[in-house]
């Protein structure tokens, strides 16, 4: 079978005619996924005529062909109008960047003294927090903003993470938001509105900016962006206690707090300061979630706690609030060529998409409460 590397370096040769660069290099093939005997990518075309299309399909599946595989679905869409100006504009990356934040900036300047939404909304604001990276946060954020949605709730998700933003590729979204009228709309994808920085950075650039542009940005995604009617507002926060946390806090004083946790002792460690930073700012912690319980085996049923045990249960003891779930190891089984294909949302009728659907049961209670 082969690898992802070997995918990119057999489809090097497809270039873009008018810049000469190859599509894998300008990052126009994307979504590489190796299941089994299977393989699937996503190709941005950036000429919409149906028979420059094909011809490019059909050369991604020669090569591959060509390279050994035999099993291959690609999916195609249209670059948006971001990606063209990006791709087909004389700027360099360094200023086109800059361009598209001055435009996020430019949007907010119009919209001065327009609080779109606060505290004073009636929306009910949730934060996801973690004491260290790698616990699944982003994964629990979009599955659980996606089962209030499924429970019939008007659903947003900010992508507060901005260092390492990640929700967009998660949830599928290929999109960006658009403005009509000097306001900013929020892309909408399984019944949630998303704003993320991801969505003004290109793909894989680094942000370098410091603690007061970042406030500053946030607090653009809270007053500039129209989200309309809300009953729920969620954050992905950065993990750890730094600036973009602080600043959620103070942004938010009434914000309650989810902490997400593996069931190893280091990582509830850990979680446990972004915790004891939401009760030292008066922040309501609704509970806690341990993710990545345990592994169950798909033919047996049988559990291996291969990260421990009691992790997430000793957390929420020491910060006095509750246990809401044990998550276990594992990822969505999508497919690519699913019209609704996302590689991080699991389906409603899945085990993991009832215990998320249980966990949003619980937060509307404590909330209707």
């Amino acid at each position: 079978m082969l690898t992802r590397e070997q995918i990119q370096e057999l489809l090097q040769p497809l270039t873009d005619p008018e810049s000469g660069k190859s599509l894998v290099e300008l990052q126009l093939i994307r979504d590489i996924m190796i299941k089994e005997d299977r393989i699937s990518l996503s190709v941005v075309c950036l000429d919409s005529e149906e028979k420059q299309r094909m011809e490019l399909e059909q050369q991604v599946r020669d090569l591959l062909t060509e390279g050994g595989a035999d099993n291959i679905h690609i999916r195609l869409r249209d670059a948006t109008d971001y990606e063209r100006a990006i791709l087909r504009g004389e700027s360099s990356e360094d200023e086109q960047e800059s361009e598209q934040g001055e435009k996020l900036k430019g949007h907010a300047a119009g919209l001065e003294g327009h609080e779109l939404i606060n505290e004073n909304s009636g929306v009910n604001f949730i934060a996801i927090a973690s004491g260290k990276g790698g616990v699944g946060k982003s994964t629990v954020t979009v599955n659980l903003a996606v089962a209030l949605a499924r429970k019939g709730k008007k659903v947003g998700l900010i992508d507060a993470d901005i260092y390492g933003f990640s929700i967009p590729d998660m949830m599928g979204i290929e999109e960006g938001p658009v403005v009509e009228e000097g306001i900013i709309i929020p892309v909408e994808r399984f019944g949630v509105k998303v704003m993320s920085m991801g969505f003004f950075i290109r793909e894989n650039s680094p942000v370098i900016w410091r603690g007061p542009m970042l406030g500053k940005m946030l607090r653009q995604f809270f007053s500039d962006v129209g989200w309309g009617e809300l009953d729920y507002l969620l954050l992905d926060l950065p993990p750890g206690t730094g600036d973009v946390a602080l600043d959620v806090h103070q942004m938010l004083p009434h914000s309650k707090e989810i902490i997400v946790t593996t069931p190893h002792a280091t990582a509830a460690f850990v979680a446990a300061r972004a915790g004891s930073m939401a009760l030292q700012t008066d922040h309501e912690i609704l509970g806690v979630i341990e993710n990545m319980a345990y592994y169950e085996c798909s033919s047996c049923g049988k559990k291996d706690y291969i990260f421990g045990r009691g992790g997430g249960a000793r957390l929420a003891e020491t910060l006095h609030t509750e246990l809401l779930a044990q998550v276990p190891l594992g990822a969505p089984d999508n497919h690519i060529s699913e019209p609704d294909f996302s590689p991080s949302v699991y389906k409603a009728d899945t085990p993991t998409g009832g215990l998320f659907a249980e966990i949003a049961d619980k937060l509307i209670a404590k909330y209707e409460e």
